[in-house]
């Protein structure tokens, strides 16, 4: 597993090695596939480690506070983009008739 992890940080664009290499370990909670899994997606863009280890509340894909964080959001700068679409319309989102 010490192997696995070595392999992030060889390159000159994987920065924050030990960092990273920490915060793989805690995702993967002494899974090696796991292990696998994180430094692959730390050569990719290593930042998205960080963001998962660090972050776990945030990191979460789908919540309903999160859901109504964005359309807070959305509200406050786009006024009226909380409002429901008139029948008959697309969702521009989805492209479904709705």
């Amino acid at each position: 597993m010490l192997e696995l992890l070595d392999s992030y940080g060889v390159q000159s664009y994987e920065r924050e090695r030990e960092r990273v290499q920490l915060d793989i370990l805690k995702l993967s909670a002494g899974s090696e596939e796991k292990v696998r899994e994180y430094v692959a997606a730390a050569k990719r863009d290593y930042r998205d480690v960080l963001f998962w280890a660090e972050y776990p509340e945030e990191s979460r894909l789908d919540t309903p506070e999160k859901r109504q964080r964005v359309r807070t959001m959305f509200e406050k700068f786009l006024p009226g983009a909380g409002r429901q679409p008139r029948r008959g319309r697309q969702c521009a989102a989805t492209r479904e008739r709705i």
